[in-house]
């Protein structure tokens, strides 16, 4: 499981990713406001912890924000202010759960993994654009009836790219949902990674679907 956890606190956020790395569970660190909504439109996420607190702006505006883009991921609110107001206030913003610091450790590990198990809402399992097919589920995906083969990394892309069918993604938006805070984007590693995926996903296929927007970065559809 993947979670998203927006703290400001950098030596928590170090002592919780441990923590959870040990349970089998990957943190997604996001330090600020913005940070932590650009990482909650990105990625897929088992849960997401908002502290309240934050550089930018609140964890509640945050929580508002991200269920008003349809995000349907369990909120999991993270903080000193623990009192029945501010409780209130962050399950009326769409918040699932509210565990006040200090905390245990077990805790929250509890909490999160519960909140994991909750059902999300339907949401679309198949995609079907020309001749290629896809299990979202799944993750199955076959052009033409041939199945192809994809690695952690290129799903990670082609997921990203097929969830905005028709719109233009860019390198930020891709190395944000792809990898870690401490990619180098200098380097040529996302170039190589779309040119393995078009390999799959295009090559010896009509129509073409995955483009190159000068400029702009990559666009998915026909």
């Amino acid at each position: 499981m993947r979670i998203l956890l927006v703290e400001d606190d950098t030596e928590l956020t170090k002592i919780l990713a441990s923590g959870f790395r040990e349970h089998h569970i990957e943190v997604v660190p996001a330090g600020d406001f913005g940070e932590g909504q650009r990482r909650a439109a990105l990625g897929q996420y088992g849960v997401i912890i908002l502290d309240v607190m934050l550089p930018g702006g609140d964890g509640f505006e945050l929580c508002r924000r991200i269920r008003s883009k349809g995000i349907d991921t369990p909120i999991l609110m993270l903080t000193a202010r623990g009192g029945v107001d501010d409780r209130v206030v962050g399950l009326e913003a769409g918040a699932d759960d509210y565990l006040a610091k200090p905390f245990a450790f077990r805790e929250l590990l509890a909490r999160v993994r519960a909140l994991s198990r909750r059902q999300p809402a339907i949401k679309e399992e198949r995609k079907i654009v020309a001749d290629l097919e896809v299990d979202l589920r799944a993750r199955e995906v076959k052009r033409s009836g041939n199945v192809i083969d994809l690695t952690a990394k290129e799903w990670d892309l082609f997921e990203l790219l097929i969830e905005n069918e028709g719109s233009v993604i860019n390198r930020t938006q891709i190395t944000e949902r792809v990898w870690d805070e401490n990619h180098d984007p200098f380097t040529n590693v996302l170039e190589v990674l779309v040119r393995r995926l078009r390999r799959k996903i295009d090559e010896g296929y009509e129509p073409k679907l995955i483009h190159t927007i000068r400029g702009a970065g990559y666009r998915f559809g026909i």
